[in-house]
């Protein structure tokens, strides 16, 4: 059986990219990018939906020699797309026409090679509010992009209880927080 981790890079504001911005906020480190090109960061099929593949594939053919995007192209991916055609140009990726979340089911039923999101945050919430996920990660960026922020991670997000399991510095300003989401129906205490 294959586990799903939900997995964002957020200011702290909670805020996925940010107007003018450059990637990473422009804060990404030796400590953090020697992370993420390590095996275990490797090992795993990518999810992600028709927006994030559009701006992610776009990247990979505008830098084909970018060692992060090299990983990218061999990786596993799966996008869940109304919109798009078969075949897509990225090299292994699978399109999934219908709903994500029996689709997810069954490919986390069936399957031994973990599973994580790549952005996607609509994916990422169904998943989450269909009970899928069974961890959620995220590397809190140290910014404040009120101003300038795009794409506000947490709206419309079910109440999501969440069980710290690990947590990690990098390059002494990088947050890595790992958690055990439980989403419920309501505020702690509300139907008693």
């Amino acid at each position: 059986m294959s586990s799903l981790m939900v997995d964002f890079i957020i200011s702290l504001d909670g805020y996925a990219a940010a107007e003018g911005w450059p990637g990473f906020w422009g804060m990404e480190g030796p400590e953090y990018l020697a992370w993420l090109d390590g095996d275990a960061e490797k090992q795993h099929t990518s999810l992600m939906g028709a927006t994030t593949y559009r701006l992610m594939s776009g990247f990979a053919t505008k830098m084909p020699d970018d060692p992060g995007f090299a990983v990218l192209r061999e990786m596993p991916k799966v996008v869940f797309s109304s919109t798009l055609q078969s075949p897509l140009s990225w090299e292994n990726t699978e399109l999934v026409q219908g709903d994500p979340v029996p689709a997810v089911r069954d490919m986390k039923r069936l399957g031994t090679r973990p599973l994580r999101t790549l952005g996607s945050l609509t994916l990422a919430r169904s998943l989450l509010e269909a009970g899928l996920v069974d961890r959620f990660r995220l590397v809190v960026f140290p910014v404040i992009t009120g101003a300038s922020g795009k794409e506000r991670i947490f709206d419309e997000y079910p109440d999501i209880a969440l069980d710290l399991v690990e947590s990690r510095t990098f390059d002494g300003r990088l947050q890595l927080l790992e958690y055990v989401p439980t989403v419920l129906d309501g505020p702690p205490g509300a139907g008693d």
